[in-house]
């Protein structure tokens, strides 16, 4: 797998081109420019007094790890418990947590996540714009030295570094066979994340992780960098300094009528335990009718003839998803 591409002065037009490719990518020095990255520069104090003149005083969800956990998110002696606790908490308490623990060589792993710009500190919001996203609703994540593990999203992603530094570990999208994807049921924040400690794998008990770790990309940031990862790359992030902020902003423009995960659920109850040779032709008729394997399918019929086959309407989407009630009631 080659070296990520480094960009610089990246405007929408050229963002635009870069997306066309498909592959992650390191946008250097695009939020340079932020009053927060040149507060973060200047101290974790002055970065921490920044965000905390912004705070709404709503609280935010905060995970919060054991200091045996070395700020490993994941689960704890089996995927029915975890190695963390997770709750709601006010901003300013989290952050000076954060700063009282930065110079404990082992501290509990702390780590704010997701937290909806808007809603939390809107005035930073509008001190720290990305142009070439203006219309995303930003989210802000702060810690200490804490890693999430691999796991994919369904949206595009635009990471920014406000403070400390950042390694991402990625993946494309069909190494997920090599991941080894943990429970749905039971998830570290939402999604399924790969079950191997990838930097220590355990060969014996992962072998196909091999495989993956020969297309991983590794990249490092620096306060002010960002890095776009396309819709369904897997990823891992470090934070790799006691005091870290990252500001991150999730999109899809894809209309999406019922989620993709409903329907691998609903494939699940329909078709997983079928027989063999029954499977096979239901991997054929995806092929064909959903992934347009061969082309339209729908080309040698006339308009009127499409049917359910025919462009997703409003009318069409109530009739499926009526269809489908039917079905599982």
């Amino acid at each position: 797998m080659p070296d990520l591409k480094d960009y610089r002065d990246v405007t929408p037009d050229r963002f635009s081109q870069i997306r066309r490719e498909a592959t992650p990518a390191v946008l250097k020095a695009q939020v340079a420019h932020w009053p927060a990255v040149h507060m973060a520069q200047h101290s974790d104090e002055a970065v921490i007094d920044y965000i905390n003149g912004h705070d709404t005083g709503e609280p935010a969800g905060v995970y919060v790890a054991p200091p045996q956990a070395h700020g490993r998110l994941f689960y704890g002696m089996d995927t029915q418990s975890y190695n963390f606790s997770h709750g709601p908490a006010p901003i300013p308490q989290i952050l000076a947590e954060i700063l009282k623990a930065r110079d404990n060589p082992h501290p509990q792993g702390i780590s704010l996540q997701s937290a909806i710009i808007s809603k939390h500190m809107p005035g930073f919001g509008v001190e720290n714009r990305l142009d070439i996203l203006p219309d995303v609703e930003p989210r802000i994540w702060i810690g200490n030295g804490v890693v999430t593990r691999a796991h994919n999203d369904l949206n595009y992603n635009v990471a920014c570094v406000v403070a400390g530094q950042r390694r991402f570990h990625l993946f494309p999208p069909e190494q997920v066979v090599n991941l080894y994807p943990g429970p749905f049921d039971r998830t570290i924040g939402g999604v399924p994340v790969s079950m191997v400690d990838i930097e220590n794998p355990d060969l014996e008990r992962h072998p196909r992780f091999a495989e993956a770790k020969a297309q991983m990309i590794t990249v490092e940031l620096e306060p002010g960098d960002a890095l776009y990862i396309p819709y369904g790359w897997w990823h891992q992030v470090h934070s790799l300094s006691p005091v870290n902020v990252m500001v991150n902003y999730w999109w899809n423009e894809a209309t999406q009528p019922a989620a993709p995960y409903e329907a691998l659920y609903h494939a699940m109850l329909a078709i997983r335990d079928l027989p063999e040779d029954q499977r096979s032709l239901w991997k054929t008729m995806f092929d064909y009718y959903i992934f347009g394997s061969h082309g339209d399918p729908t080309a040698h019929l006339r308009p009127h003839d499409k049917g359910v086959l025919g462009d997703l309407t409003p009318g069409l989407i109530r009739r499926l998803k009526s269809a489908i009630v039917r079905a599982l009631s």
